[in-house]
């Protein structure tokens, strides 16, 4: 793997940062944490070298001056909102959070419940924390928010809140997912921290867009691409320009948000600290990229993969046509097509060139090979194709079987006839099992079984919408998939009885 990105440095220049700006405030400093504090996977993807648990590290390394708030807003907990990359919904993240974040030593402190409304479900929720022993805090819907100031900045408004008792110099709010509200509670307790005579500050820690990068770098459009469905656009922050003659990139939302944001600082402090919305921020990622074209490359393969999940969902009926329209403009901004993932040519030349095939599928491995699969009536084309990465790497003979027929033949009964399956074919996670038991007896197997960490950043294409297992396999894997979104293609199948 090329790296892009000094991973090290970051954890150091970052929390320095940070704790500078907690000086520049006196008490304490309220940092909303944007995106993932772990598991960021869409950072550590165009930041080759970036570790997906950066944020957290650098956490770790001030975890005697910090506590963390979680917040989840009450429309997410009554709509059961699902965290699509883990399957999860909002209130079970939560919880999963905490857990994480308690395991490494650092201080929880409490829920927030956001945008509470009387909702029943959010209620309900809250006495489930706690009776857990967790602390809970409502905090309301106000009518008119963000802009009628004079209502928000009043007992009316920030007022009704509930307050959060913090003791840490650095308060970290976080949620499972975007619009749970983690600004307005910042917010809150400024006024509640300033009624109270205590002296506090905001600011706000988003890895993406990368401010001291251009508008039109990928690395920037990538994070447009990533949050299509949010309606987001990296803009020249005005507010930078005007106050330094500086270019800086930040987001529709920041800068829409930032009039009513100073207002709120001027009635809270009676000035407020920050002429920008670029000021608000602390990310020193852009700093930290030590080649500038692994990143870039990186981030353009991104855009393509998110160009085919988007049309997958569109398929599903889990994403809008606007999305896929807007990727796809992405693609044409950054001067790229769909071709321009090898994988995705490789697999549909395989397919145009096969009578028979009904789904085929290609991988990039790391040193630029790539290989092709086809399915058959023993293994799907992900299975096939896993196989033989495998055999490859290892240097074993493309016409070796690792999984012999008569070993197939049980499983797929037991799949259809006692677990009434409808697909017969082995999936990725079952051969994995089929060549762990074999590889106590057959050494091919233990060999290709000791290559899987190899496929580590490797990238597949599917030609059809690949299962749910088969996804999170190449997930846990570290493999980047993209998939047609094409559920069957007409075709008779082809009779092999061999990895393709």
């Amino acid at each position: 793997m090329k790296y892009g990105f000094d991973n090290a440095k970051y954890l150091k220049i970052q929390s320095e940062h940070i704790k500078d700006r907690i000086a520049t405030f006196g008490d304490k400093l309220y940092m909303e944490f944007g995106g993932k504090l772990f598991d960021d996977f869409h950072a550590s993807r165009v930041l080759p070298g970036f570790e997906p648990d950066s944020k957290l590290k650098m956490l770790m390394q001030m975890k005697d001056d910090a506590e963390i708030v979680i917040v989840i807003s009450a429309v997410d907990i009554q709509k059961n909102k699902v965290r699509t990359d883990l399957g999860i919904t909002y209130d079970m993240d939560v919880l999963r959070l905490r857990d994480e974040f308690m395991d490494r030593g650092l201080s929880v402190n409490s829920i927030v419940i956001s945008h509470f409304s009387g909702q029943s479900s959010a209620v309900a929720y809250r006495k489930r924390l706690e009776t857990m022993g967790i602390k809970v805090y409502y905090h309301h819907t106000i009518e008119g928010y963000p802009h009628n100031v004079t209502l928000i900045d009043s007992d009316e408004g920030f007022g009704r809140n509930d307050y959060v008792e913090t003791t840490k110099p650095l308060v970290v709010i976080t949620a499972p997912g975007p619009g749970s509200g983690k600004m307005a509670v910042c917010l809150s307790q400024l006024y509640q921290e300033n009624k109270r005579g205590i002296k506090a500050g905001y600011a706000k820690f988003e890895t993406f867009p990368i401010w001291n990068l251009s508008l039109t770098h990928p690395v920037n459009l990538a994070y447009e691409a990533a949050t299509a469905d949010l309606e987001d656009v990296n803009m020249i922050d005005p507010f930078h320009l005007e106050a330094y003659g500086k270019t800086a990139v930040n987001y529709n939302r920041d800068v829409e948000i930032f009039p009513v944001m100073n207002a709120l600082f001027m009635d809270i402090y009676g000035e407020s600290p920050y002429k920008s919305p670029t000021d608000m921020g602390v990310n020193m990622a852009g700093y930290c990229i030590s080649d500038d074209e692994v990143c870039r490359e990186a981030s353009l393969q991104e855009i393509v993969r998110r160009y085919y999940t988007a049309l997958c969902n569109f398929a599903d009926g889990k994403a809008t046509e606007a999305e896929v329209n807007k990727i796809a403009l992405l693609m044409k901004r950054a001067g790229i097509s769909p071709s321009y993932r090898m994988t995705t040519v490789a697999a549909k030349d395989r397919l145009d060139r096969s009578s028979t095939c009904t789904a085929t599928a290609a991988i990039e491995l790391e040193d630029g090979t790539i290989l092709t699969a086809e399915g058959s009536p023993l293994l799907g084309p992900s299975a096939a194709l896993l196989l033989n990465s495998l055999k490859h790497i290892a240097g074993i003979e493309h016409n070796v079987k690792l999984i012999p027929q008569t070993m197939i033949a049980p499983i797929q009964k037991t799949k259809v006839n006692y677990l009434h399956g409808r697909n017969p074919r082995l999936h990725t996670d079952e051969v994995l099992v089929a060549i762990s038991m074999l590889s106590l007896i057959d050494e091919n197997c233990k060999l290709a079984l000791e290559q899987l960490p190899k496929l580590r950043g490797a990238q597949v294409h599917s030609t059809v919408m690949l299962s749910e297992v088969d996804r999170k396999t190449f997930q846990k894997l570290g493999i980047g998939l993209t998939c047609d979104p094409v559920r069957k293609i007409k075709k008779q199948q082809k009779i092999v009885d061999e990895e393709s």
